[in-house]
């Protein structure tokens, strides 16, 4: 059952309001008189059953998805900041000041899984939308980066050492003792690889990750045959797991990097100081001279940039309601040169015809196409793209997606917060313009 504010009409004695603890020109107070919260009730009640004990009110989750996502939070810590923060209650819908913690955190992962890919969509369209007519610009740059994953850099022996802990996890729940462990010898090949990059020592570091594969198996193997049928029949899936990771070798595709994200890919931008890169591909839709993202789209398999065209701008008329004109890419989008009604702009030489103007023009397009590179940097180290901690490839969907909406939302309170820097700064000079035209005022006004 979808949960609702209460609305009281008479004051609580024992409770302290809100609105004297704020200040009504705050940036966030003025946002969240901005945002269309009815809107977003009707858009989520479809996620709610009419049975069952009520839920938390719809604006308080989306409030602190917003939050989470503009002030770079994670799920453990947004709810102690919520707690302590009026300004972050207010903007959740609450009327008094609350001293007890809205949800849990774990609330938050559940409500993300409840409302789906359209429901973050819509949040990511609700934050575009504050920006009224900055997002139906003509034109938008598009480009894709990398988005990690919260994964150690794998190697064959990492891998193996988490498949024999695994296995001794299961076999000490199960009460199966194994006729040897090899827990004695895994120590002893760990040391053998702590000089795997010295030119004398990489046939022992070698030998030893043969070492650790085949006491793997071999524990496996003793799982497989003294574990409990329940168990076993439970467990046998992961068991195939293994041997896929066990069996896999340099050069293979489609490989296995991490245990808990089996479905991360291994990608190379060309980066001097990051050769590889374990994650998945997002592609980023931005308006070209206002710089809001309309567009953020992960993609279960590495493929080109030029195959992420169509579904990037199916999100830009979801979000915008309309097709961009024109899209400028660069030169990885190669291949396509218009999509539905959108062309598809790339860097190439102009023929030797063209005169300075038109030379000039193109020169200045794709150097507006270079402004997106920044947004794809705030993203990652100011609003939680740099590393996902969400799990599964709907993880990396979420992570992208309330990023981009947090960025836009972090411009809109920015915006807000300079207008309302200028008109402070236009009352005062005309204050003081006053004061210095009639002195008495002088008086009054101090």
């Amino acid at each position: 059952m979808q949960g609702k504010h209460k609305h009281e009409p008479q004051l609580n004695m024992f409770k302290i309001q809100l609105k004297t603890l704020i200040l009504d020109t705050h940036a966030l107070v003025v946002l969240s008189h901005r945002i269309d919260w009815p809107s977003i009730d009707k858009e989520f009640e479809q996620y709610y059953s009419d049975l069952g004990r009520p839920s938390v009110p719809t604006r308080t989750m989306v409030g602190l998805l917003m939050l989470k996502s503009m002030f770079n939070e994670s799920d453990e810590s947004l709810i102690p900041r919520w707690v302590e923060n009026p300004y972050w209650q207010y903007f959740c819908g609450e009327q008094f000041f609350n001293h007890a913690p809205p949800c849990d955190p774990s609330d938050l992962v559940h409500f993300r899984k409840r409302i789906q890919k359209t429901g973050v969509e819509y949040i990511l369209k609700v934050s575009a939308s504050l920006h009224c007519k900055a997002i139906k610009e003509e034109q938008v740059l598009i480009d894709t980066t990398v988005q990690e994953k919260d994964i150690t850099f794998p190697t064959d022996a990492k891998l193996a050492v988490g498949i024999l802990k695994e296995c001794w996890r299961l076999a000490g729940k199960s009460n199966v003792k194994l006729h040897q462990s090899f827990s004695r010898k895994t120590a002893q090949a760990k040391l053998k690889l702590r000089f795997s990059s010295h030119p004398t020592k990489k046939t022992i570091a070698s030998q030893a990750v043969r070492d650790l594969r085949k006491y793997a198996k071999k524990v496996i193997m003793q799982l497989r045959n003294h574990l409990p049928e329940e168990i076993k029949k439970h467990s046998e899936d992961r068991f195939l797991f293994y041997d896929k990771i066990l069996a896999q070798k340099r050069g293979d595709k489609k490989k296995i990097y991490s245990l808990h994200e089996p479905d991360v890919y291994c990608m190379s931008k060309g980066k001097a100081h990051k050769l590889y890169e374990f994650g998945c591909k997002v592609s980023i839709g931005v308006t070209a001279y206002t710089g809001i993202i309309v567009s953020a789209t992960s993609f279960e398999t590495n493929v080109s940039d030029v195959h992420t065209l169509a579904q990037t701008l199916e999100q830009i008329k979801y979000v915008t309601e309309r097709n961009p004109t024109e899209a400028i890419c660069d030169r990885g989008y190669r291949g396509k040169k218009k999509i539905n009604e959108t062309i598809i702009t790339i860097p190439k030489p102009l023929p030797d015809s063209s005169t300075r103007y038109q030379k000039q023009k193109v020169r200045n397009k794709f150097r507006r196409r270079a402004s997106i590179e920044p947004v794809i940097g705030h993203l990652k180290y100011d609003h939680r793209m740099q590393r996902n901690f969400l799990k599964g490839v709907y993880g990396d969907f979420v992570n992208c997606v309330l990023a981009a909406a947090g960025f836009n939302l972090k411009k809109m309170l920015r915006l807000i917060a300079s207008s309302l820097d200028s008109m402070k700064r236009c009352i005062y000079s005309i204050i003081y313009a006053l004061i210095n035209l009639f002195p008495n005022l002088k008086k009054v006004a101090f």
